[in-house]
């Protein structure tokens, strides 16, 4: 797909693609519609003005558990973009021991990197599977002069009578699959080695570098031993050997920088756990810093990959928080400055749990009723149950930590916990979920309010 194509998608489809798996939260719905459609307008102004404009960032202000990470995940998803979440609170103040905020970056082109490997090995899929295909039919083909060489007899080469393509239609008929062939595993390529400088916000990447670097200038101590596999698994085998050789790395890695750059999302999550002044003790002396650590990044900045420098000037940042105990205010003036948008996610309350377990393509109860239609059980939720388990959903939530949504999950595993251990001998039956039997599971436990406060 071309730049300018890139993100046809209106802000209104946007949403509306968006609306299929989260309830409400039309505000945020909003803003990232517009932020990603802004990419696509970029790409149409001339280009003396394209690399002025810069991406305009995201704070979503909301409890957790009300979709804030899901619509970022989503989004990009349609945008088809590397996407990265990180949580702000793992990274510290340079001179501390914590993650380096320029790692988020290197793992940003790390997963562009797999992308793209993932689309180039489907473009020469059919390439690979041919030339899979023909090794096989070697194997098989050279056999019985193998078997006549280990047994001392001549070896004479086979003449062209038709055999081979006696076997190639076996082969792709499926004939063979169950004859085992002898192969030997290729060694994966190993990527050109990226030494750091070993700082103590990196110490946790250390071995992961020193291991690839060490592999690259020795090799592997151990050589690959051939082994005896099936026919169709060494057709599997050997079109990913031969995939790997049909692709450029030095291509997949030029495109991988250039999506970063272009279409790159990061979304930080527990933004508000960095809020603090110079003038905080303790744990809090490093959340400025961090602030600061990250400001360059969002602002604009190179950073070294294993693929090269890597500009982050487009790259659209989305940050969230619940803000219960600070403001976005509390942040550095430069770090607010460049998130310009703020959107308030609402808390979700009951008649959000009825439409979250209704809803969506991927609600709960669709899930529930596919994992136990696999045993042969049949589930049926009546409207009297969804409304139950709601407004369970939102008492606990009331009574206990608000984490929104995510209480659903709690709920409905406790609700189908019988049913679950005991499907596999119950297979064929039907399992009619109402009300009374929301209350017969669930209402001994919401009446202990201790019990309650750890089971639900």
């Amino acid at each position: 797909m071309s730049e300018n194509a890139a993100y046809p998608m209106t802000p209104r489809e946007i949403v509306s693609e968006l609306d299929r798996y989260i309830v409400g939260q039309s505000d945020a719905k909003r803003a990232v519609a517009i932020a990603l459609r802004n990419r696509w307008r970029r790409l149409q102004v001339p280009e003396e003005l394209r690399d002025e404009i810069a991406p305009k960032n995201i704070i979503m202000i909301g409890p957790t558990g009300v979709g804030k990470t899901e619509i970022s995940r989503r989004l990009a998803r349609l945008a088809q973009a590397p996407f990265v979440k990180v949580e702000a609170s793992r990274f510290t103040e340079v001179g501390y021991v914590g993650r380096d905020v320029e790692s988020i970056i290197r793992d940003l082109c790390e997963l562009a990197v797999d992308m793209v490997r993932e689309e180039e090995a489907k473009k020469v899929e059919v390439k690979a599977r041919e030339r899979a295909e023909e090794r096989v039919l070697d194997m098989l083909y050279q056999a019985p002069d193998a078997s006549a060489a280990a047994e001392g007899g001549p070896v004479t080469p086979p003449e062209d009578d038709g055999t081979r393509e006696k076997l190639r239609r076996l082969l792709r008929s499926g004939k063979l699959d169950e004859r085992e062939v002898e192969i030997e595993p290729q060694a994966p390529q190993q990527p050109s080695p990226f030494v750091e400088v070993i700082t103590p916000q990196n110490l946790e990447d250390v071995g992961f570098n020193l291991k690839d670097t060490l592999s690259n200038m020795f090799g592997s101590s151990r050589e690959p031993r051939s082994q005896k596999v099936t026919v169709a698994e060494a057709m599997d085998m050997l079109a990913k050997q031969e995939a790997q050789g049909l692709i450029d790395e030095t291509k997949v890695s030029a495109e991988a920088v250039r999506r970063v750059e272009q279409n790159g999302i990061v979304f930080v999550d527990e933004i508000d756990k960095i809020c603090g002044r110079e003038s905080a003790h303790g744990a809090d002396v490093s959340r400025e810093g961090v602030q600061r650590d990250l400001l360059p990044i969002v602002e604009g900045s190179s950073v070294k990959t294993r693929q090269g420098m890597v500009r982050t000037d487009h790259i659209l940042f989305i940050a969230s928080g619940a803000f219960s105990l600070s403001k976005p205010s509390d942040l550095i003036p430069e770090f607010q400055g460049r998130f310009p948008i703020r959107v308030e996610l609402d808390a979700l309350g009951t008649d959000d749990f009825v439409r979250i377990l209704t809803e969506p393509q991927n609600s709960l109860t669709r899930q529930y009723v596919a994992l136990l239609e696999t045993e042969g059980i049949e589930i049926e939720f009546d409207e009297s149950a969804i409304s139950e388990i709601a407004a369970i959903a939102a008492q606990v939530n009331t009574t206990t930590e608000n984490v929104g949504a995510r209480r659903l999950h709690t709920i409905m595993e406790r609700l189908l916990d019988d049913v679950s251990f005991h499907a596999p001998e119950r297979s064929g039956t039907k399992v009619s979920i109402d009300a009374p039997y929301v209350r017969e599971k669930l209402g001994a436990i919401l009446e202990d309010q201790d019990l309650s406060r750890y089971i639900l």
